[in-house]
């Protein structure tokens, strides 16, 4: 961000952020452990429970060893369950045919959000995959979801 700030003229006030599979992901946290700091997010087909996951734990345990409780603390599912802030506005599209759906686990985030009283917008597509026609296909949508939190009429 800081890149950002000082080569383009921006407000650091009003921020947004999106990503796409473990990006996703790593957009997710970032809203959840940071309240405030961004006025929308948006995942186009997630890593929504990476604890969760035996193959994406298996990558966790490299970096936080078999400390399930520190896993739990870099995994959106979990962290949305405690979440205190103001309206994360989320956006999410995943393709119906996404050949990772299983290691996603967008229903266990949908399941936690609704648990917490989080709004969240899940969008599961027709005859498409995780690849990036999928996202090109959707990303117009993620831009007009952001720019109705960007734009000055906020």
């Amino acid at each position: 961000p800081s890149i950002i700030q000082e080569n383009f003229n921006v407000n650091k006030d009003r921020q947004s952020i999106m990503g796409h599979s473990m990006g996703g992901h790593g957009a997710l946290i970032s809203a959840l452990k940071n309240p405030g700091k961004y006025r929308s997010v948006s995942a186009f087909a997630p890593v929504c429970n990476p604890s969760k996951t035996p193959d994406i734990q298996f990558i966790l345990k490299c970096y936080f060893g078999d400390d399930i409780k520190t896993m739990e603390e870099w995994d959106a599912t979990c962290l949305v369950t405690n979440y205190k802030g103001p309206e994360l506005n989320i956006l999410i599209h995943q393709g119906k045919n996404d050949q990772y759906k299983e290691q996603l686990k967008l229903d266990n985030f949908a399941s936690a959000c609704e648990k917490a009283g989080i709004t969240v917008s899940i969008n599961v597509e027709d005859r498409y995959d995780h690849g990036f026609y999928f996202i090109s296909s959707f990303i117009e949508q993620h831009f007009h979801h952001h720019s109705k939190f960007l734009c000055d009429s906020q």
